[in-house]
């Protein structure tokens, strides 16, 4: 499988393979990476695959994108990160051996699902970060062992990118982390997972501005290509391919955990803010799973819903973005639109180029009455907003109903869901895609229910420990001394 960029120079070689750009994150034109075709996946497959675990749906599915690694060891990677051990932290009731259990919300009459949240945040940070992130951090390992050589990530987080990344690559040999994050920005549970690491390997940096400064950050330094190098830089976000390739793996599970026959379709609800676990359900969809509806949900930073339902992508700066209660969310610049809009534009990496030197110039672009507007529908999107005081109201509905706790981010997709319900053929179930456990947010939880939220044991405490972390501007050139002083 080779790979080309959304803006049209992938750089040498000139057609990539996985482990080329596994460790980069952006490509040289500043462009994301993408499979030069998406596999196609047949119905003899989609049969094989019903049934599988999860560690070997995530062999076959990812064996179609990564083909310069030979299968034994690949397989062997699925197996060591997939198990029970590291995504132990399942509802109650649950089995922790399905990794992606979904628990339904509501059924029909005759007992079939309707409205179900599809669990990814069983992982050690609690959040659905954790289902690629494992992945990519023994992925990391096993690269740069064979190659011999080191790398020093530079990632951005809103919230739950940063600790998932975190614990997937504390203790990795030739591996250091350096995490922007935004100052007084993030909940103080989500600031004790990272801040609390005293591993050698891990450096975390809170900006004085928002994730969009952070981000931005990353986007400056990877594009100082001569500074990239020197420093071996390489990503984490969800800029990075294998981020979105190991979370279409969960698409194809849900759906055969929702479905009896792979005659039937699905449809997902994803909470959305940097939109990289939503287009993993879009390439999934291109791939071939029968996905009916792919519904976004967003906070009050709403860019992506204004796109859906207008067509203006436009993009907010930092001091118009809302500090929500679903705090990774709170993004106005969504790096992985740019791969959407690639196959929305017919894969024409100039049109591309040009719409995205508007947003990096910070204008909007406005696709509205054109033809690329007009194929939506055909990707199967929908889209819609919430707010705090819906997350409220969701959150407390939610526990009174069905005795489900949900976190923030969640409560944005349930929300949208039921708003979103008329799009969705009839008899065609509605997963949601939980993003984290309640206990992430516990001062919007005691706000909507008056109780706290239950905690893992492994993380009682967790914010009372020390802390380390080094505040700064969000200043490029002081982010790239601080790398350079300690690399």
């Amino acid at each position: 499988m080779k790979y080309l960029s959304t803006r049209g120079h992938a750089g040498q070689p000139a057609n990539p393979e996985f482990c080329d750009i596994l460790l980069g994150g952006l490509a040289p034109d500043g462009g994301l990476y993408l499979p030069e075709t998406y596999p196609q996946v047949t119905r003899a497959e989609l049969d094989a695959w019903r049934g599988l675990s999860y560690a070997e749906l995530a062999f076959a599915i990812l064996s179609k994108f990564i083909t310069d690694i030979p299968a034994v060891d690949l397989k062997a990677i699925c197996a060591k990160t997939y198990t029970a051990e590291v995504y132990r932290h399942v509802r109650a009731g649950g089995d922790a051996r399905d990794i992606t259990p979904v628990h339904w919300l509501e059924k029909d009459a005759d007992g079939r699902g309707r409205l179900g949240l599809l669990e990814l945040s069983n992982g050690p940070t609690l959040a659905f970060k954790d289902m690629a992130m494992q992945l990519l951090g023994n992925l990391f390992e096993y690269v740069l062992a064979k190659r011999g050589e080191t790398i020093n990530i530079l990632g951005a987080t809103s919230g739950d990118t940063g600790s998932a990344a975190e614990y997937a690559m504390r203790g990795k040999h030739g591996v250091r982390v350096f995490m922007l994050s935004p100052h007084g920005k993030m909940s103080a549970f989500q600031r004790a997972q990272m801040y609390s690491l005293q591993d050698d390997n891990i450096f975390n940096i809170a900006v004085t501005g928002m994730f969009d400064d952070a981000q931005d950050i990353v986007k400056a330094v990877s594009n100082d290509h001569a500074f990239k190098a020197r420093h071996k830089i390489g990503a984490v976000n969800s800029i990075n391919w294998a981020r979105v390739a190991a979370q279409i793996v969960y698409y194809f599970k849900g759906y055969f955990a929702a479905t009896t026959s792979n005659d039937e379709q699905v449809a997902f609800c994803v909470p959305s803010g940097n939109f990289g676990n939503i287009c993993a359900g879009h390439i999934a969809r291109q791939m071939g799973l029968p996905v009916a509806k792919l519904i976004l949900a967003t906070n009050e930073n709403d860019v992506l819903d204004e796109f859906f339902r207008s067509g203006v992508y436009r993009p907010r700066k930092a001091a118009e973005t809302h500090v929500t209660s679903s705090p990774s969310m709170d993004i106005s610049k969504a790096s992985n639109f740019e791969r959407f809009v690639f196959d929305l534009v017919g894969r024409d990496p100039s049109k591309v180029a040009a719409l995205w030197a508007e947003v990096d110039a910070g204008r909007a672009f406005d696709l509205s009455g054109t033809d690329e507007f007009a194929r939506i529908g055909a990707f199967g999107f929908v889209s819609g907003a919430s707010s705090h005081a819906d997350r409220l109201a969701t959150i407390r509905k939610v526990y009174e109903r069905y005795g489900v706790m949900i976190d923030t981010h969640t409560a944005d997709g349930v929300k949208v869901a039921w708003e979103r319900a008329a799009d969705v053929p009839a008899g065609v179930p509605v997963l949601v895609l939980e993003t984290a456990l309640p206990v992430k947010f516990a001062e919007t939880i005691v706000e909507a229910l008056g109780r706290e939220p239950e905690r893992p044991a492994d993380l009682e405490g967790i914010e009372k420990l020390p802390q380390r972390v080094e505040v700064m501007a969000p200043d490029a050139d002081a982010i790239k001394r601080f790398i350079a002083q300690r690399t």
